[in-house]
């Protein structure tokens, strides 16, 4: 372990931890600022994680979704960035703990931003995590469109029709927008390519299963939304479950609150999110669920040098008394307010609390079909399509990247075909 000299004298120091949406927007905001700049991540790119169910279901590559950091940022001269973990922060020597492939090393700081953003929370089933499939970066999209592949090509050898249901049949729990997007893009697959490319099965009989405890999907949405796209999911093929939770899976069959079972061998675990701080923290400024409480100027209670921003932070209002949506534009606002704030500190002017004035959300269900709930303008259908569309093209980092997203989706659009359905990875899940 050694402690980092590179630090310039002359400059205060700010470490950022994320390269989310956070942490990248408030990395290039402060490019040509007069700190040093240090953002370190535990991948060299950033993911623009609302897509990755497109990955999975073979409809983006994962050079579209991703962009690195190295490059993002390569023209600023009081910029660096560090690709490992941060294990534990030291708030009394002012350094965080950098674990490499191949070493550690202690990074001092003047100031530290937290913006790690969030992992699948997998509640009662922590232990037996590794059954589920979960989608949260693109390691993990791939082995899930692996996963997927992989069960069709042993369904066209098995012979048992209980064992090819178990492999064909998918589950989903949880019906937030991941979950109701994912599942979408499986009933596109299903109606339109799966039985192209496996005439020698009956995909009729594969069943796309939503399970949501709550009364409704997409929750978020204003309830007539929800009620839409409940009924593009169902018109698409989607046997779509409400008031219905998970009480068990063995590997074979998941089993519900209403004893039913279902059986199935890929279980997609969408069902809630939780944030993993660095150690070193307080425990009595972080949540169970792992958020970190700040407060307005999201300075985490209790420090004066250390800031939380994007899905980890906690930051209760009267608009929002369980704290801000976990979601992208909120992450851009948090760190676009810091810089604000520290324009003001330089001016010696009193900074402003973060007011996060709602942008509105949305979900694509697939083609023509998606639901935007601005907060001025609710629609659905194609128009909210296209918005969708536009939204997430216009978010994608890179020209390369937004080009491509373009010409991949035209080709999908008009040949009702997606052409990454690779098996790069094989992948298996662990055994019950």
């Amino acid at each position: 372990m050694s402690v980092h000299t590179h630090k310039d004298p002359n400059k205060k120091r700010i470490i950022i931890i994320g390269a989310g949406f956070a942490g990248i927007h408030l990395a290039k905001s402060l490019s040509k600022s007069e700190f040093e700049i240090v953002l370190i991540d535990r991948n060299n790119y950033h993911c623009f994680q609302p897509l990755l169910y497109q990955v999975a279901t073979a409809g983006l590559e994962t050079g579209t979704i991703s962009y690195p950091i190295r490059r993002l940022l390569q023209r600023y001269k009081n910029f660096r960035f560090y690709w490992g973990d941060v294990t534990k922060v030291n708030t009394e020597t002012k350094t965080v703990r950098l674990q490499t492939s191949v070493a550690e090393e202690l990074l001092e700081y003047d100031m530290l931003v937290i913006a790690t953003g969030t992992s699948t929370n997998f509640f009662q089933f922590e232990a037996k995590k590794g059954m589920f499939m979960s989608l949260k970066s693109i390691p993990e999209a791939l082995n899930l469109r692996s996963y997927i592949l992989q069960n069709m090509e042993l369904a066209v050898m098995e012979e048992s029709e209980e064992k090819r249901a178990e492999l064909l049949n998918i589950a989903i729990v949880g019906g937030g927008p991941t979950g109701v997007e994912l599942a979408g893009a499986l009933a596109e697959m299903k109606n339109h390519i799966l039985p192209k490319d496996y005439p020698e099965l009956n995909i009729e009989r594969m069943q796309i299963s939503l399970f949501q405890r709550g009364e409704r999907i997409l929750d978020m949405l204003h309830p007539t939304l929800s009620q839409k796209a409940l009924e593009y999911l169902r018109k698409m093929g989607v046997n779509v479950y409400l008031k219905t939770a998970v009480t068990d899976y063995d590997g074979d069959d998941l089993t519900l609150n209403n004893t039913e079972k279902f059986p199935t061998d890929t279980v997609i675990w969408a069902a809630g999110v939780k944030a993993y701080p660095p150690m070193g923290l307080e425990k009595a400024t972080i949540l169970p669920n792992g958020r970190i409480q700040v407060d307005e100027n999201l300075k985490i209670l209790g420090y004066d040098d250390i800031y939380a921003m994007g899905d980890i932070a906690y930051l209760p209002c009267t608009a929002y008394p369980n704290g801000h949506p976990q979601v992208a534009p909120v992450a851009i606002d948090m760190a676009a307010h810091f810089v604000k704030n520290l324009k003001l500190i330089a001016r010696k002017l009193p900074t402003k609390g973060f007011v996060y004035k709602n942008k509105g959300s949305m979900a694509v269900v697939g083609r023509n079909r998606a639901v935007v709930d601005l907060p001025n303008y609710k629609t659905g259908g194609t128009i909210a399509w296209f918005i969708w569309m536009f939204v997430h093209l216009m978010s994608l980092v890179g020209f390369r990247n937004k080009i491509a997203a373009i010409f991949t989706w035209a080709y999908s659009y008009f040949t009702y075909d997606k052409a990454l359905r690779l098996i790069i990875r094989p992948y298996r899940r662990e055994e019950k």
